[in-house]
């Protein structure tokens, strides 16, 4: 047992062992090898236990990291698996996929002159040996209310409600479009960052606490908006951000030109083992291509590592800024340049080249220039400086917008924001129909996953007084 904490002082960081590049560039297999429980307990002893835990207050779910990090330093790994999942539905896909970085690593106190703990490894480690002990339960109440709720879209947002909505009692059906639960931790992200056991395991143990699961249902096609809402006591919408932003540029419809999420849904789906023509015929493989990836966010680097994977001759990433500006984690750049991707920073795309089929990118050189009200960095053109990136696949990373929800679901009393979020009540996270909640990127556009559980754990609390009020309306008015 570790007498005390605050180990910094003697002991390095040390992440799980990470595989060879040369290794992982010839699989899909998460890159970072189980933590040594020895191993894991020291790094975990290297928390300072300070008075005002930063890595809590920049945490979205507020994680009592401190105190998990003391009962794992000290054996406790039971205890210590209590206290993560009592904030967080998903403890082991915060520690496989949050940019740990930017948010608890990064505001570690003890980050500047001995590097933060190593929280994240620390949080996967807690929760895989969990489940290995069985200590993972389904999501089964103390009575039953009921009272049904419905929850449209199966990706972090929906699961985090329908589990917190499940323990306190209530009905949860959980409707979504595709054939499996999980969203884009499924299909968006790919297996060397999240492997789809983590996630599917969660759909059978939901299942087996009573979640129902309706899968490949289309909400305004398969069933309206106005049935759910008779079917059900309350609605909560979380569908996420789907539509993919695009640039207008020459070039723009050659084949050989598509759009991220269209790439990596493919990959995944093929890892999957479904069958996928796009990935067959080549149209969406990147096997042997020269590929050119547009964007510096966590899609454009989850495309440039995905194709690295399937065998491309070369992965190259163009970004407008400087690598001090994308927008990504700076660990997924550099396990990307591990892997031989190239960067062509302050580059702009102008065209895609091409005729039959797309042979090139012409971009241009940028240099920044002052900042702009929002206090980064603006981006101009550097006169003459136009080169030309041979391509035979590009892919479009550009981020993500909502897609038209009230046309969608046939309902034009939902109303949405100038972005084309939904508008919400910030207090109660209801929308301008009574009962019909929503939350995760459909309001706050493309986010985190931890803001999708942090999201749907709020709105499970803001549903179940919502619930509670109606039925002491409906008493008192009896």
């Amino acid at each position: 047992m570790v007498e005390k904490m605050l180990q910094f002082v003697r002991l390095q960081q040390q992440t799980p062992e990470k595989r060879e590049a040369a290794a992982r560039r010839l699989d899909f297999n998460e890159i970072y090898a189980a933590f040594d429980p020895t191993k894991a307990k020291d790094q975990a002893s290297r928390c300072s236990q300070c008075g005002v835990p930063f890595c809590q207050v920049h945490c979205p779910l507020n994680n009592n990291i401190p105190d998990w990090l003391k009962l794992t330093a000290e054996g406790r790994l039971e205890e210590a698996y209590e206290v993560a999942s009592s904030t967080n539905t998903f403890p082991e896909v915060c520690g496989r996929v949050c940019p740990q970085d930017r948010l608890c690593e990064g505001n570690c106190v003890i980050e500047k002159g001995f590097n933060s703990v190593t929280i994240g490894s620390v949080e996967k480690y807690i929760v895989d040996t969990a489940w290995e002990n069985g200590w993972v339960k389904p999501p089964t109440p103390r009575k039953e209310l009921g009272i049904s709720v419905g929850i449209i879209g199966a990706g972090p947002a929906g699961l985090a409600a329908a589990e917190r909505l499940r323990v306190r009692g209530y009905e949860v059906h959980v409707y979504d479009r595709y054939d499996r639960v999980g969203g884009l931790l499924v299909y968006g992200i790919p297996n060397f960052k999240l492997e789809k056991e983590v996630v599917l395991r969660r759909w059978k143990q939901f299942e087996a606490g009573g979640i129902h699961f309706h899968m490949n249902v289309d909400i305004g096609r398969d069933i309206t908006l106005t049935a759910l809402r008779e079917k059900h006591a309350a609605l909560f919408i979380a569908t996420g951000v789907y539509k993919a932003r695009d640039i207008a540029l020459p070039g723009n419809d050659l084949p050989g030109v598509v759009k991220a999420l269209d790439y990596l849904t493919t990959s995944n789906r093929q890892g999957l083992g479904d069958s996928v023509p796009a990935y067959e015929d080549g149209s969406l493989n990147a096997r042997g291509k020269h590929v050119v990836v547009i964007g510096g966010g966590d899609t454009a680097m989850d495309c440039v590592r995905t194709a690295v994977r399937q065998g491309a001759a070369s992965v190259s990433c163009l970004y407008r800024r400087d690598k001090a500006n994308m927008p990504g984690s700076m660990r997924e750049v550099y396990n990307a340049e591990e892997e031989g991707v190239r960067f062509v920073w302050l580059a702009a795309p102008q065209a895609f080249e091409g005729t039959d089929h797309v042979t090139g990118v012409r971009a241009v050189r940028m240099h920044l220039g002052l900042p702009d009200a929002t206090g980064r960095q603006q981006v101009e053109e550097i006169e003459g400086s136009s080169f030309v990136q041979q391509a035979d696949m590009v892919i479009k990373a550009l981020g993500f917008d909502p897609e038209d929800l009230p046309a969608m679901f046939d309902e034009p009393a939902l109303t949405v924001t100038r972005w084309g979020t939904l508008k919400v009540d910030y207090r109660t996270q209801m929308t301008a129909l009574p009962g019909v909640f929503a939350g995760g990127d459909i309001v706050r556009g493309a986010s985190l996953v931890v803001w999708g559980i942090r999201d749907g754990r709020d709105a499970a609390d803001q549903i179940h007084q919502y619930i509670g009020a109606q039925q002491a309306l409906g008493t008192a008015a009896e």
